[in-house]
C-alpha cells in the first residue's frame, strides 16, 4: 500500500500547529498522515485525531511515545486553549454579527455563519463567519472576519451594522474553506509592521537570522500577542537572573526525566570535540538514549588532550555522573590520546566499551573517494558550474525558475560529505538544467557567449553526466550510510553493519570486474577497521531480526563471537550471561513467539529495540540485553549548530560568579539546540548563500569577484523570492537494506586488510 502513497506538500491552507509533525499523503481521494515521531498511519479522523495523539490526550486513537516533550506540551496548550476558548464562547450570550455592509465577492451573496477559527483567535477579539454562495454553480465559500474587542465594548459599538459599515478596517480576515486564502489588506499591512520591528531588533543586535527558524520563536510571538498592549519587556537583570535561573532548572529537570531511561535502555555518552576561532579545544560532554540527546557540560581540553591520563580522569568523571552501570560505550574521536584513555576506561570499567566515531570514520572513507583524480576532476567541474551560477543573480533566478525555486547545493555532514550530496543533487535536476541551457531566456542572457559562461557547456556534455552518474554510483550507499549513522530519529546500532555491507556490494554490483571495485572496497576496509574491533556493530546486526533471518550462516558464524563479547562484558551477572546464551537459540532457530506471523511481518515494519520488547517476553533476558544494545547510536557528532554558543566566554572570563553563570548560559542554549533536531524542527537554513553555510559550501559558491562585481550582476536585491519551507516526505535509509546477505568476499574483502601493511595498529591499542 505504501507504494500507492502520494507525498502531499504542506498548505498555506493548513494552518494547525499539528500539521508539522506529521508526513501527508494522498491514497486515491483521501489524505492520510503519518506521525513524524511513530510513524503510525492516520487514515482518518483528520488533524484533530493527529493532534490527540502527539499530545497524549486521549482520544479516539492511540498515544505517540516518541513525541519530543517540548512538542507535546506545545500540543497540550494548543487543545488546552482551544477548550477554554470554547467554554468562554458557549457562555456568552452575544448574537451573530450582521454583515449586510460587508462586501461580497465578484459573483457570491453573502449568508451569516457563527464560527470561529480557534488557530488565529487573539485574546479580547470576536469574529463572526461570512459564507458566501456563489450565483454560478452554488458552490459554497466561508469567509472568517474578526473584529477588535474594544470596537464593541464602547460606547459606538451598539449597532453592529453601523460599526460593520463604518470601520471596516477594524475587521480581519482569518480563514475561508475554499482552495486560496483571501487576506485582508488591512491585515497584511499590520503583519508586515510587526515583521519590519522584528527585522530592525534582529538587525540592530546583531543576531543571526536564522533565530526565527528557532522553536522558541512563534511562542514568544504568541505569548506577546496574548498580553496585548502594554507588556513591558524583561531587562537585562532579569534574563542573567530568574528568567536564566528558570530555564536552567528547565533544562535540568528533563535530564532528570531521562535518567529513568538510561536505567532501561542504556546511554552513550558522546565526547564532542569542537575548536574554537580563537584556539581553544573545547569538549562537549552529551549523553544519547532513544527518547532525547542531553547535554550536560563544556571543558576547556587544550592542554587535557596531550595527557590521556587527564582525559582518561576526565571520562572516567562523566561515567560516575552518568552512573557505570547505565553506560553501554563512550564515543570519541579515533585518535592515539582518545585509544589510550579508552584503553584504561574499558580496564576500569569491565561493563562498558569505548568506540570510535563511526560518522568520522564514514567521511573519512568518502574524503578519501573525493581525492581519487577523476573524481577530484568531476568536482571541480561541477563547482565551476555552481560557482558561475550563484554569484550571478539573473542566471541565479534563471535555474530557480527552471528548478521550481529549488537549489542544486545539499548540505551534509561535512565538507566531503557535502561534496557527494551536492553531485547527487545536481544529477536530480540534470533535465532542469538542460531545459535552462537550451531554453530562448538563456540564448539571450549576456552571459551565454561571454567566456565565463563556457563553464555551463558542460551541463550539455554527457561525459560529464557520465562522471557524475558513476561517482554517485560509488558514494551514494556511503551518504546513506552516514545519514544512518547520524540519525536522531532512530538508534543507529541495528543498521550500520548492514548499510556498509550494502555500500560495499553496490559498488561491486556496478563495476563487476574485481580489479575495478577493489580500489575502493580497499578504502572502505582501511577506515572501517577502526569499528572491525567493536563488538557492538556486529551484535547489532545479529540482533536485528530484519538482517539476521535474511543472512547466510557463514555470515552469522562469523559475527555470532561478538555477541558472546557483548554478553560478556555488558551483563556481569554469569547466571543471567548462561540464560541467554541458552535463550539465543530459540531466537536463531525462530521458535514460539519468534516464529508467530506477527512476529515475522514486524521484521520489516518495527524498530528492532521495539520488536524485541513485543516479541521476547518469552526470552526476557535476551529481550532485555537486545535492547540495550539496540537502543544506541554510533557517532559522537550532534548536527546541531554550535558556532552561536559562546564556548569561549566561559573560558575568557576571570570572575568566577560570572564563569559559572555562562556556564548555565551555555548549558541551556545547547540543550534548546538539541531540542530542535530533527527533519521538521532543524535550526539550519536551506540558504545556501547564507554564511552559516560557508562552512560546507565555501569551495561551491565562491566566486571570482572582479568578473561579477563591475555590471551589477551580484546584486542581491535583484533575486526574486523563493519558498524554501515546503514539507518533503521523509526518506528511510533502512527500508532497502535488506534482504540477501550471502556474499563472503565483502567479508573477506576486511579479512585481507587486517594484514596488509598500510593497516595502522591504532585499534590494537586498545582491544588486545
Amino acid at each position: 500500500m505504501d507504494s500507492e502513497l502520494e507525498p502531499v506538500a504542506l498548505t498555506p491552507q493548513k494552518q494547525d500547529n499539528a500539521w508539522k509533525h506529521c508526513e501527508i499523503y494522498k491514497y486515491g481521494d483521501r489524505l492520510q498522515m503519518r506521525c513524524l515521531y511513530c510513524r503510525k498511519m492516520f487514515k482518518g479522523g483528520g488533524i484533530t485525531r493527529v493532534k490527540e495523539h502527539l499530545a497524549g490526550k486521549k482520544g479516539q486513537g492511540t498515544i505517540c511515545d516518541q513525541v519530543p516533550e517540548d512538542v507535546r506540551l506545545f500540543l497540550q496548550q494548543c487543545i488546552d486553549g482551544t477548550v477554554r476558548r470554547q467554554r468562554k464562547r458557549q457562555k456568552s450570550s452575544s448574537e451573530p454579527l450582521s454583515v449586510a455592509a460587508l462586501p461580497p465577492i465578484e459573483g457570491e451573496m453573502l449568508m451569516v455563519q457563527s464560527d470561529m477559527n480557534d488557530d488565529f483567535k487573539s485574546p479580547g477579539s470576536s469574529d463572526v463567519v461570512v459564507q458566501t454562495e456563489s450565483v454560478m454553480g452554488g458552490r459554497t465559500k466561508q469567509r472568517t472576519y474578526r473584529s477588535r474587542k474594544n470596537a464593541f465594548e464602547n460606547g459606538s459599538g451598539s449597532n453592529n451594522n453601523d460599526l460593520i459599515s463604518r470601520d471596516m478596517d477594524n475587521l480581519i480576515p482569518v480563514a475561508i474553506s475554499s482552495v486560496k486564502n483571501i487576506v485582508h489588506p488591512s491585515f497584511r499591512d499590520k503583519e508586515n509592521t510587526i515583521h519590519m520591528a522584528i527585522g530592525r531588533f534582529l538587525f540592530g543586535i546583531g543576531a543571526d537570522l536564522d533565530a526565527v527558524n528557532s522553536v522558541n520563536f512563534q511562542p514568544m510571538i504568541d505569548a506577546i500577542a496574548s498580553g496585548g498592549f502594554g507588556v513591558s519587556a524583561p531587562t537585562h537583570d532579569d534574563l542573567r537572573g530568574w528568567i536564566l535561573k528558570n530555564c536552567v532548572e528547565e533544562s535540568t529537570k528533563e535530564i532528570d526525566d531521562c535518567k529513568a531511561m538510561w536505567k532501561r535502555t542504556g546511554c552513550s555518552i558522546l565526547v564532542e570535540e569542537w575548536n574554537t576561532d580563537k584556539g581553544l579545544k573545547v569538549l562537549n560532554f552529551l549523553v544519547y538514549c532513544p527518547e532525547k540527546i542531553v547535554f550536560l557540560k563544556s571543558v576547556d581540553a587544550s592542554e587535557m588532550l596531550s595527557s590521556p591520563d587527564k582525559l582518561f580522569e576526565l571520562l572516567r568523571e562523566l561515567v560516575e555522573e552518568v552512573g557505570n552501570a547505565n553506560v553501554v560505550q563512550v564515543i570519541t574521536k579515533c585518535e592515539d590520546h582518545y585509544i589510550d584513555a579508552g584503553k584504561k576506561l574499558m580496564l576500569v570499567y569491565p561493563s562498558l566499551y569505548w568506540v570510535p566515531c563511526a560518522a568520522h570514520c564514514i567521511d573519512q572513507m568518502l574524503e578519501e573517494f573525493g581525492k581519487l583524480g577523476w573524481i577530484s576532476e568531476t568536482i571541480e567541474q561541477a563547482r565551476d558550474i555552481t560557482r558561475f551560477i550563484y554569484n550571478r543573480s539573473g542566471v541565479l533566478n534563471l535555474m530557480w525558475k527552471f528548478t521550481s525555486g529549488n537549489d542544486i547545493l545539499q548540505p551534509a555532514f561535512s565538507t566531503s560529505a557535502t561534496n557527494f550530496a551536492t553531485l547527487g543533487r545536481i544529477a536530480e535536476l540534470k533535465s532542469n538544467l538542460q531545459a535552462m541551457v537550451t531554453s530562448a531566456e538563456w540564448n539571450e542572457c549576456s552571459y551565454s557567449e561571454d567566456p565565463s559562461g563556457l563553464v555551463m557547456n558542460a551541463i550539455t556534455d554527457e561525459g560529464f553526466w557520465k562522471a557524475v552518474d558513476l561517482v554517485n554510483h560509488l558514494t551514494g550507499p556511503l551518504l546513506r550510510a552516514l545519514r544512518i549513522v547520524c540519525s536522531e530519529k532512530r538508534p543507529a546500532m541495528g543498521y550500520v553493519y548492514a548499510a556498509l555491507y550494502r555500500a560495499k556490494d553496490a559498488i561491486k554490483t556496478h563495476l563487476v570486474e574485481r580489479e575495478s571495485y577493489m580500489i575502493y572496497w580497499k578504502i572502505i576496509d582501511r577506515w572501517w577497521e577502526q569499528q572491525q574491533h567493536s563488538p557492538l556493530l556486529a551484535a547489532g546486526f545479529f540482533l536485528n531480526p530484519k538482517f539476521y533471518y535474511n543472512s547466510n550462516e557463514e555470515m552469522r558464524s562469523e559475527i555470532i563471537l561478538s555477541v558472546l563479547d557483548c554478553v560478556e562484558r555488558l551483563v556481569p551477572d554469569d547466571k543471567i550471561q548462561d540464560k541467554i546464551i541458552k535463550e539465543l537459540s530459540s531466537y536463531k532457530a525462530g521458535n514460539g513467539v519468534f516464529g508467530r506471523n506477527l512476529a515475522i511481518r514486524a521484521r520489516d515494519t518495527t524498530l528492532p529495540a521495539e520488536w524485541w520488547s513485543t516479541y521476547g517476553e518469552s526470552c526476557l533476558n535476551l529481550s532485555r540485553f537486545a535492547v540495550r544494545v539496540l537502543s544506541q547510536t554510533c557517532s559522537s557528532s550532534v548536527s546541531c549548530r554550535r558556532n552561536q554558543i559562546p564556548f569561549e566566554q566561559i573560558y575568557q572570563s576571570k570572575n568566577s560568579i560570572e564563569q559559572k553563570r555562562l556556564s548555565d548560559l551555555v548549558f541551556v542554549q545547547y540543550n534548546m539546540r538539541l531540542r530542535q533536531l530533527g527533519p521538521v524542527t532543524g535550526d539550519d537554513t536551506l540558504d545556501p548563500l547564507s554564511h552559516n553555510r560557508m562552512d560546507v559550501f565555501r569551495d561551491w559558491v565562491s566566486g571570482d569577484l572582479a568578473c561579477v562585481e563591475g555590471n551589477g550582476s551580484a546584486d542581491w536585491k535583484l533575486l526574486e523570492s523563493i519558498h524554501r519551507n515546503q514539507v518533503v516526505p521523509i526518506i528511510d535509509d533502512t527500508e532497502d537494506l535488506g534482504p540477501g546477505f550471502d556474499d563472503t568476499e565483502i567479508f573477506k574483502g576486511e579479512k585481507e586488510v587486517r594484514d596488509e601493511v598500510y593497516y595502522t595498529n591504532t585499534s590494537e591499542k586498545v582491544f588486545t
